[in-house]
C-alpha cells in the first residue's frame, strides 16, 4: 500500500477507525507494558490494513509515544505497515515535582514531567523527541495540540494575538516538514472548534480532529455546518472523544472532568445519560455503539478514534462501526429530545 499517493485522494488514507493511545500514557490509571504491548497486538492484529495509531507528547508526558515505539518494536511491526499520527506541542521533561504539572490528577505513576512549546522552533523540538520517543518509528501526521487551550492562557486580547502568532508560527514549521517530505499530512487537533475554524481559516489543513465536540450528546448546528464544508474542500474530519470523556458509557468524567452529581448541570447531563442508557436497552443497543455509529455517521466525517484500556476491546470496537441500529432508535432519541439530528448512513465520506 503506498501511503503517500494514498494522501492525494481525499481521505483514503484515514481508515474509519484510529486507535487512540491515550491509554498508553496512562490516563485515569497506570498500566502495565504487558497490558500495553498488548493492545498495541490487537490494534495490529485487527486492523483492515495499514493501523493508524494517534498520540501525543502530551499523553503521560511523553510515555504513550514511548509505550507505543517499544510495543511496536517488540512486536516486530513493519514501519511501513503503520501509520503515526503526533499532535505536538508537549515537550517531555524531568519530573521534580511530587506530581506532574500539568492536567493534574488524570495520569497516574509518571516519570516525566511535560511543558508546552508552541511556536516555530518549539513545534520542531517536540517533533523531533517525539520521533525519538517512538525509538524507530516516526510519526508521518502532525498537528498543533491543544491550540485552545494555549489561547485561553492570554490575559488580555493583545496577549491572546501574540499566542496567536505562536501557533501560526508553529504551522509554518510543520508546512516546511510536509515540503520536505518529511511528514504527509498537517492538521490541528482541539476540543474546541471555534479555534479549528479560526485555524483552518489561516492554514492550508489536510485533516482535522475535533475533540469532545462532537458526540451524541452535543453536536451544535454550526458546528455540524463547519464540518460539511471542510468535506467539500477535501479536508478529513476525525471525529474524537465520541463517548464525551467516557461519561455517555457509564464513567464519571465529563470531557475528563468529574462531574458534580450536585449541581444542576451535573444533574442534567445523568438524567440525559439515564433516559439514553434506558432507550439503548430497550433496543438492545449498547450506548458505546450508538455513541460510535452516531459519531461516525455524520456527513463530512471520516474516521473516529477510540481508544481502550483492554486488549480484547480492540475487535469489538471495530465491529461497531458496522452496527446495524434500527432507524426507530434514532427516531426516538430524536423525539425524546436526546438528540438534535439523526445521523446520515448514507455518509458518503465513509
Amino acid at each position: 500500500m503506498n501511503i503517500e499517493s494514498d494522501l492525494s485522494q481525499a481521505g483514503s488514507i484515514f481508515p474509519p477507525v484510529i486507535f487512540g493511545t491515550s491509554c498508553l500514557g496512562n490516563i485515569y490509571e497506570a498500566t502495565d507494558y504487558t497490558t500495553k504491548k498488548s493492545i498495541v497486538a490487537a490494534c495490529i492484529e485487527n486492523a483492515n490494513g495499514i493501523a493508524m495509531f494517534d498520540t501525543a507528547g502530551k499523553y503521560g508526558a511523553g510515555l504513550a509515544l514511548e509505550s507505543l515505539g517499544k510495543s511496536l518494536r517488540d512486536l516486530k511491526v513493519d514501519p511501513e505497515s503503520v501509520l503515526i499520527s503526533n499532535k505536538l506541542g508537549w515537550y517531555q521533561t524531568a519530573l521534580t515535582t511530587p506530581e506532574p504539572t500539568f492536567e493534574k490528577g488524570i495520569w497516574k505513576d509518571l516519570k516525566n514531567d511535560a511543558i508546552q512549546k508552541i511556536s516555530y522552533a518549539g513545534i520542531l523540538e517536540c517533533f523531533e523527541q517525539g520521533n525519538e520517543l517512538l525509538n524507530g518509528y516516526s510519526s508521518q501526521m502532525v498537528s498543533v495540540h491543544d491550540p485552545d487551550e494555549y489561547l485561553a492562557k492570554a490575559k488580555n486580547k493583545q496577549e491572546e494575538e501574540l499566542l496567536y502568532q505562536d501557533i501560526l508560527d508553529a504551522y509554518k514549521a510543520l508546512i516546511e516538514l510536509k515540503i520536505s517530505g518529511k511528514v504527509l499530512g498537517v492538521g490541528v487537533g482541539s476540543k474546541q472548534w471555534r479555534v479549528v475554524e479560526r485555524i483552518a481559516k489561516d492554514v492550508d489543513l489536510d485533516w482535522v480532529m475535533i475533540a469532545n465536540s462532537l458526540t451524541l450528546h452535543d453536536h451544535p448546528k454550526e458546528l455540524l455546518e463547519f464540518i460539511e464544508g471542510l468535506h467539500k474542500k477535501n479536508i478529513t474530519v476525525i471525529n474524537s472523544a465520541v463517548f464525551n470523556g467516557g461519561f455517555l458509557i457509564g464513567s464519571d468524567y465529563y470531557n475528563y472532568q468529574p462531574v458534580d452529581k450536585t449541581s444542576l448541570e451535573g444533574k442534567r447531563k445523568y438524567e440525559w445519560r439515564d433516559k439514553f442508557h434506558k432507550i439503548c436497552k430497550e433496543f438492545d443497543v449498547t450506548p458505546a455503539e450508538a455513541c460510535v455509529n452516531f459519531g461516525l455517521n455524520i456527513p463530512g466525517v471520516t474516521s473516529i478514534a477510540l481508544s481502550t484500556s483492554k486488549s480484547y476491546k480492540v475487535k469489538p470496537n471495530l465491529q461497531m462501526v458496522a452496527k446495524e441500529i434500527p432507524l426507530f432508535f434514532w427516531e426516538t432519541l430524536l423525539n425524546e429530545g436526546l438528540i438534535k439530528v439523526k445521523p446520515d448512513f448514507n455518509n458518503a465520506s465513509i
